[in-house]
């Protein structure tokens, strides 16, 4: 009697609970919003009074907005017509610092365009669960530095997956993922930004079948010291399209970007466990490949902090790279120190070759080489600083044979 009684009460509770379930999937609303003389109030009052479940509906037309929006309520999805029918235009924008601000979980961002925002198109933060599907985000008016710095802009966030997007035109980078952990960036395409994707301070990243052109670097995996999270790592670069990225440098006074020389393919500084394969590399006036640490100018001494600035554990292998170096950036430091010390005939793949005191006196751990294999017939370097600091001879060494090692292969990102 007891376990009949029991599996009564389990089936009971089993049942409410289906039924709420149930309950709350018939009652999500779909907030159809079409474009109107009030698009701004009607906008953001569904974006306010929507309710987990309910889908925010833009329709075909351009919306016209002098604010931000803002979500935060979880488990919402914002749906338009396509990004080539369903523009929220900013081009009008007289206050708040992006478009669109989204500070909930659970959120889809689908099928429309953010257009000329005062500052970043559209930003996430601390979200668990972000979406962004066939999104564009544009400034019209080409490459300025009064352009907004980023378009798509997921920081402090898990669980994020960019797909089939469009980001044109950011003063800093069009596709950039901050101080997150888990995230997917596939089949979309950056041109015409400072960086066109770029992964800066955070954990576990695949970025494929991408397409990165005409951007001033292609594609960019950065830490930075003094923020929130530190120590990047485990990111894959693999299967894109990094093109043409010859756009002359129009970041902001003062922007980390802003030392990011016209023409270059990708950027590894310092960040462990990276993986670069399978992508075309084309075409590139500076630098095909450049793998550094950061070096302040103030040559400030992280031995004390959690900051490690060296990039370590990075393997590049399968890639097809061509024409690099043609023409240099010799306006930026890393173009205009390689192209002094390479006499005028630049690598594909550059390696800063600087590394940890201890380590320059007793060498790298193996587990921490950089790794170079199956790239085809490119032309590397690798600087010796000590010899380039005190101007002695023989300060690039270009033989590539004992980074010749066997790969091993990252583990491929799972998005909860």
């Amino acid at each position: 009697m007891r376990l009949v009684n029991y599996l009564k009460k389990e089936f009971h509770i089993i049942l409410i609970a289906s039924c709420i379930g149930f309950t709350a999937t018939v009652f999500s609303e779909v907030i159809i919003i079409p474009p109107s003389e009030n698009s701004q109030e009607r906008l953001q009052e569904a974006l306010i009074l929507a309710n987990p479940g309910d889908i925010v509906q833009l329709t075909s037309g351009v919306y016209s907005l002098e604010d931000s929006l803002s979500l935060d309520i979880d488990n919402i999805t914002i749906n338009g017509d396509g990004h080539e029918y369903t523009i929220l235009d900013f081009s009008n924008q007289k206050s708040g610092a992006q478009g669109l601000l989204v500070t909930s979980d659970n959120v889809t961002l689908k099928d429309f365009a953010v257009l000329d925002a005062k500052g970043d198109a559209i930003k996430v933060k601390g979200s668990d669960g972000i979406s962004f599907i066939n999104v564009r985000t544009e400034w019209s008016g080409g490459p300025k530095p009064t352009n907004g710095a980023y378009g798509l802009y997921p920081v402090e966030s898990k669980n994020v997956l960019i797909d089939g997007c469009i980001a044109i035109g950011a003063s800093d980078a069009g596709i950039y993922v901050g101080q997150s952990e888990n995230i997917i960036v596939r089949n979309s395409i950056a041109k015409f930004n400072v960086a066109g994707i770029e992964i800066e301070n955070s954990y576990y990243a695949d970025v494929y079948a991408n397409t990165a052109v005409d951007n001033t670097g292609g594609i960019l995996v950065f830490d930075l010291p003094g923020l929130p999270q530190q120590g990047g790592h485990d990111v894959r670069v693999f299967g894109n399209l990094i093109k043409d990225n010859n756009t002359d440098n129009f970041a902001p006074e003062g922007n980390i970007v802003g030392e990011v020389p016209r023409g270059t393919g990708i950027i590894i500084m310092a960040n462990s466990n990276i993986e670069i394969f399978d992508n075309e590399i084309q075409d590139h006036e500076t630098i095909g490949i450049a793998i550094v640490s950061y070096i302040s100018d103030d040559s400030v001494d992280f031995s004390g902090t959690d900051y490690y600035p060296h990039p370590k554990s990075v393997q590049i292998h399968d890639n097809s790279i061509s024409q690099s170096g043609y023409n240099p950036d010799l306006d930026k430091d890393i173009a205009s120190i390689l192209f002094d010390i390479s006499e005028g005939t630049m690598p594909d793949i550059f390696w800063d070759g600087v590394l940890p005191f201890r380590q320059i006196v007793f060498g790298q751990p193996d587990a921490e080489k950089l790794i170079l294999k199956n790239n085809g017939s490119i032309n590397f370097a690798v600087m010796n600083p000590i010899r380039y600091m005190l101007s002695l001879p023989n300060q690039l060494n270009r033989d590539q044979s004992e980074y010749t090692k066997d790969i091993q292969p990252l583990s491929p990102v799972i998005i909860d």
